[in-house]
């Protein structure tokens, strides 16, 4: 029977049950979607017979919470949700947020920082030594040593804060699968050492098959040398064709990290996106304002994972992999037909895609058959020579979804990478990308324009972007189109001092456009950029990175690309004069803001 997880006793006794087989403790409330990494690991675990409940956002000011569904038969699962706990909470400015789109009625405070430590803390002080499992996104990015900007330090694996047994990292599925297998067999959970996707912590350095031996985090902490010098390493051996396994020495302890798990089939992922989902929040939030998280994904498709796109400041590499793992056309299509039957569908698929849109297969035959690339990547500096930039696949798939009759217009809105775009000989994809799937305007992020800044970024170079602006419009013209670009620019990014600013302000000038929104960088763990800016040194070289740091220089870069705004004035004059451009300021066409009386 199709019907929601338990999440009380009376749930589970309406399905006859009287004991769990794991309990997932999960910082968002409960949304039960594909979109939603809870959702997809408990129906993966009911999918192979295990009795799995769902405690979401349970209170941790006291313990009563975590006995509400009784004790698992076999491990407590940990996630903080769908974003790191920390980000959810606090703005790059680290001022708490307002709203939680992961919470009931859109409202904070229904989870702790630092969740899955503060979570299995909590178990561990209730149940004693019953296993615990971390995972999602929180655990998967902190799972050795890493940099927390709020605290400004960096911070040992959560395996040691959290007291917990096992951290699942990336795509969880597969581990999860052998560990439960495990478990189910008797295996005590300090025994499971063996799982690629795992880390664990063991006393015994001979429990490690051929690892390499990383900086102790003793040193990482002290040596910022060390850390860009150890997370490069780790980076190197993201792959679970060619990573190795990675020991980091901690305190008395050897955290091991075992390699990456290998990506899952086409059949398996289409198993995956199979299951019997609600696709909604719980109905107990229904009196609550509902989970606003649930509207940008009800009438989206998540067709494939992984990103090759190698941007230095995002994890998704880091946390999925490069490697594509892609649905079959028969799974999206059968989920689409499921999508049109819901009383609410109004004939618009607000997206199909993943982490990249256009990412729809493996960039190239070798990243299937030996991994990708540990030193050289896909697209950074130039796109290489085996990349397979051929779009037909994916425009295949679209005409087929265009063609059902109940769909009015199907969107895009997780992302074109556009140099992949143009390294397509065939400009069939980017024109009906134009006719069809564009609404009115297309987001594309290039996020900035000084090729110093680009190339930490590791984006293409701005001549790139200005090639895809000019098809995409005389595109437009062709097809008599009066679509527009929204392009999204990142302030602040390592390697962006006050001269790469004002040259984006200048690009901003000359386009004509001024952005609503403008991100600053933000350091969260896992990504080569975030280590750019606590080491101030380029992991891949260690050569010095200029790295702007004080929040008046933050403030300064992003005033200057939103050099429009009237409240913006006294930051943009401040800046140019400071980077020696009064030419800037004045009536000229080229200046940016007008010279005021007495100034």
């Amino acid at each position: 029977m199709k019907n929601f997880l338990p999440t009380n006793k009376s749930e589970m006794k309406y399905r006859g049950w009287d004991e769990l087989d794991f309990i997932l403790v999960s910082g968002d409330a409960y949304v039960d979607h594909p979109s939603f990494g809870t959702a997809i690991i408990s129906r993966y675990l009911e999918s192979r017979g295990y009795r799995v409940g769902i405690l979401p956002q349970p209170r941790w000011q006291d313990s009563r919470d975590f006995t509400k569904l009784g004790r698992p038969r076999l491990a407590f699962l940990v996630t903080a949700g769908n974003l790191d706990s920390m980000v959810n909470h606090y703005t790059v400015a680290k001022r708490k947020r307002q709203k939680d789109e992961y919470s009931p009625g859109g409202k904070i405070g229904f989870r702790p920082d630092r969740a899955t430590i503060i979570y299995s803390q909590k178990i561990r002080e209730t149940y004693g030594d019953i296993p615990i499992i971390l995972g999602g996104i929180e655990a998967s990015l902190r799972r050795l040593a890493h940099y927390d900007y709020w605290e400004n330090r960096v911070r040992p694996s959560l395996l040691v804060d959290s007291g917990a047994d096992l951290i699942i990292y990336g795509m969880g599925e597969r581990a999860i699968g052998e560990v439960a297998d495990a478990l189910q067999g008797g295996l005590n959970i300090k025994d499971i050492i063996y799982v690629n996707g795992t880390v664990f912590k063991t006393s015994n350095l001979q429990q490690a098959y051929q690892p390499i031996v990383l900086p102790s985090y003793q040193e990482v902490k002290i040596s910022k040398k060390k850390f860009a010098e150890s997370f490069f390493i780790q980076y190197q051996n993201n792959d679970s064709f060619q990573g190795k396994t990675l020991v980091e020495p901690t305190n008395n302890l050897f955290i091991v990290q075992n390699p990456p798990a290998i990506p899952l089939s086409q059949k398996e992922i289409d198993e995956i996106y199979s299951f019997p989902y609600m696709r909604n929040y719980h109905p107990y939030y229904e009196n609550l304002g509902g989970v606003p998280a649930i509207k940008e994904v009800r009438f989206s498709i998540t067709s494939h994972r992984g990103c090759f796109g190698g941007c230095n400041f995002c994890s998704l590499s880091f946390h999925q992999g490069r490697v594509i793992q892609s649905r079959s056309q028969e799974s999206i299509l059968k989920e689409i037909e499921e999508l049109i039957h819901l009383p609410d569908f109004k004939g618009y698929i607000h997206d199909v895609g993943g982490p990249t849109a256009n990412f729809y297969h493996p960039a190239c035959i070798k990243q299937v058959e030996r991994g990708p690339c540990s030193k050289r990547q896909c697209l950074f500096p130039h796109p290489c020579h085996n990349l397979n930039a051929n779009h037909s696949d994916f425009l295949e798939l679209l005409r087929k979804i265009r063609q059902i009759p109940e769909v009015k217009k199907v969107f895009i809105r997780s992302g074109i990478r556009y140099d992949y775009l143009l390294a397509d000989q065939n400009d069939d994809f980017f024109e009906e990308l134009c006719v069809h799937h564009v609404s009115g305007q297309l987001k594309v992020a290039p996020e900035h324009v000084s090729n110093e800044v680009l190339e930490k970024m590791g984006k293409p170079g701005k001549e790139v972007y200005t090639q895809f602006v000019k098809k995409y419009f005389e595109i437009n013209k062709k097809h008599h189109l009066k679509h527009y670009l929204v392009p999204y620019f990142m302030s602040s990014h390592p390697g962006s001092n006050l001269k790469a600013a004002i040259e984006l302000a200048e690009y901003v000038r000359d386009m004509g456009y001024n952005p609503e929104q403008v991100q600053d960088f933000y350091p969260t763990p896992g990504t080569l950029s975030t280590v750019m800016y606590y080491t101030e040194l380029d992991p891949r070289n260690l050569k010095k990175v200029y790295v702007p740091k004080s929040p008046h220089e933050k403030a300064m870069q992003r005033a200057l690309i939103q050099y429009r705004r009237p409240e913006n004035y006294s930051l943009v004059r401040e800046a140019l004069l400071k980077a020696g451009r009064s030419d800037l300021i004045g009536y000229g066409k080229k200046c940016l803001i007008h010279q005021r009386e007495n100034e």
